[in-house]
Formats: C-alpha cells, structure tokens, sequence
C-alpha cells in the first residue's frame, strides 16, 4: 500500500444502477425454480458504481464505505426480514472467496462417484430425520458422508462450488429436485450473469477478472436493539 496519506484516507462512494437487471430474477422458469427451492425474496443483487480505482489490499475500506453509503443503506435490503438496512456499518470483516473455476467440469465427480446416475438422477439415500434425503446433499453438507471428501477443501471454497451448494440446499421449505439438471442450469446463470470473464489473447483461456468479497458488516446498536451481524457477499 502507498504511504501517501490520500491514499490511506481514501473513501469510496456508490451509486445504484437501476438499469442493470439480472434476468435470474426475471425469467420465468428460473423464479419458479427459485419459488419452489424456498429461494424467492431470499436471494438478491444489485449494482452499485463506484468513484475510486479499487484494490484487493483496500478491500476491508471499500466493504466498511460501501456498508456505511447513504445510498447503500436506502437501497439495500436485507432478506430476512426484507427491510432497508438503515444503520451504517461500524466494522467488517472480509473474506476473500477464490474465484478461479469457469467450467461446471468442477462437479464432475458427483458423477463419476454414484452421487448422480447418467440419467442426471440423483441417488436417494437413508437419513434418520429426513425421509427424502440424498446423496447430493449428504455429500455437500455432512462431513462424515463417505462422498464427503471428493471435493477437496480448495474446490469447495470456490464462489462456483459456493453457489451450487446454495442453490441445492435451498431455504427453510425447499422442495427439492429429483435430477441435478435444475440446479446446475440455475448455477450457470446466477454465475455468469455476477461473474466478469475474459479471454488471454496469447493463450486463448478464460480467466475470471471478478472479485468476490464475503463481508459480515457490524451495525451500531442501540438500546433495545440487537448488533447486526450478517454475512453479504459482495
């Protein structure tokens, strides 16, 4: 970081753009999918600008301004309940969540280890609380599931793994899927349409030029009222 002491009081400002829409919102079917999964009103996006050149080393001040923006704060809401946030963030704290895979090829071992049949069914398995359970969900959830470790520990930390987790599991009242098909096409989209890519002229790869920042912002509390402290990837 620079030593300069602009640099070091530097803050970061937002606008909202309206005008940018996700068609994962939209789209008939994929809201649907998003209704039945318990996902609807629980999932959001949004677009901000913003007036500063940011850099990964000043991620904690851009995650700490941007919670702490006026027109964040009027335009943001929060999902359970559904409310505008209204308090600006007093502290942040920042994970950076690796965003290097661009090909569904990273689930291929759901696949290969029986999780998924080649009809795209997934495998029904036992489970002393949920009559409907499956492999799908043990291996993405239960540690001591056999299947468990088929994905290693930097694959599953990777926003794409992330997302598809997300989308499988659902909410509170989720009705779930009888084959992958559904979740996997919802994952490609809610992917591409929050993730920037581009081409290496030289070697012709795909590369994710995107930063993806989970944030757990910190309210001020007042009396009678309890500390947020809520998880908001942005």
């Amino acid at each position: 970081m620079s030593g300069d002491k602009n640099d070091i009081e530097q803050t970061f400002s937002f606008r909202p753009i309206p005008s940018r829409k996700f068609s994962f919102l939209e789209e008939k079917e994929t809201v649907a999918l998003l209704m039945k999964w318990s996902m609807l009103g629980r999932l959001s996006a949004q677009t901000f600008s913003f007036d500063q050149k940011f850099h990964f080393y000043d991620s904690e001040r851009f995650a700490l301004c941007f919670f702490a923006d006026a027109n964040v704060l009027s335009g943001v809401r929060t999902t359970t309940p559904w409310k505008p946030l209204k308090k600006p963030a007093v502290s942040v704290d920042v994970e950076a969540v690796p965003c290097t895979r661009v090909s569904m090829d990273l689930f291929d071992p759901i696949y290969t280890c029986g999780i998924v049949a080649p009809s795209g069914h997934i495998a029904r398995c036992f489970h002393d609380v949920y009559p409907d359970y499956d492999k799908l969900r043990e291996m993405l959830q239960d540690e001591d599931s056999e299947n468990y470790h088929i994905l290693g520990s930097a694959e599953r930390g990777e926003f794409l793994f992330r997302l598809f987790k997300h989308v499988c599991l659902g909410g509170e009242l989720n009705q779930y899927e009888d084959t992958v098909e559904p979740y996997v096409g919802v994952t490609k989209k809610l992917y591409k349409e929050v993730i920037s890519v581009q081409k290496d002229p030289e070697t012709k790869k795909i590369a994710v030029v995107s930063t993806v920042l989970k944030v757990m912002s910190r309210a001020s509390v007042t009396p009678g009222d309890g500390t947020r402290s809520k998880p908001l990837p942005t």
